[in-house]
């Protein structure tokens, strides 16, 4: 199976598996109710977030300056590393592996990267219930389209029209 396909399975199952049932998905509820430590933290503006697994706890640290939906991308895609991936090694501590969040990431040109935003996209913005949300909605245009799924879904617009154009809602990403 493709990893770009598993990750999109992957945060289909995690969703049945927390019970999740509501609009907007809060990524930091699933990551208590996988006992996932979620903390604010001061980092540098280029780093979102990290993920540090320790054999007796895993947490993922966001940038506390970001914005709320920024963060709520950053917690799901750490979540996405920990289904999907065995983590990049950072000498801290010989127990202790960490994946970091930034620019890299971001612009998902590392496999990992895209894997994991593929799942946090899939996490925040679920096929099964954005074609019918798309469905039952109407609008003047793409970009209110656009505006009105960020709004509803509590996430970015750059990351509301990856994901409408990816399911093939759209075309092309729209500008907002």
């Amino acid at each position: 199976m493709k990893q770009v396909a598993r990750a999109d399975l992957l945060a289909r199952q995690l969703l049945e598996e927390v019970g999740w049932t509501s609009l907007p998905v809060d990524p930091e509820q699933i990551a208590d109710q996988l006992g996932i430590i979620v903390a604010n933290a001061p980092m540098t503006d280029d780093v979102s977030g990290m993920l540090v697994r320790e054999p007796d706890r895993i947490v993922i640290g966001v940038n506390q300056t970001h914005h709320i939906n920024r963060k709520r991308f950053t917690i799901a895609h750490e979540i996405g590393h920990l289904k999907l991936h065995k983590g990049r090694s950072v000498i801290m501590d010989s127990d202790v592996r960490m994946n970091f969040r930034d620019r890299v990431a971001s612009l998902a040109t590392d496999r990992e990267e895209i894997e994991a935003n593929r799942f946090a996209a899939a996490l925040l913005m679920p096929e099964h219930v954005v074609r019918p949300w798309v469905a039952e909605q109407s609008f003047r245009n793409a970009a209110q389209m656009v505006e009105q799924f960020a709004d509803t879904f509590r996430v970015s617009p750059s990351a509301a029209n990856f994901r409408l154009v990816n399911l093939g809602i759209i075309p092309t990403p729209v500008e907002i």
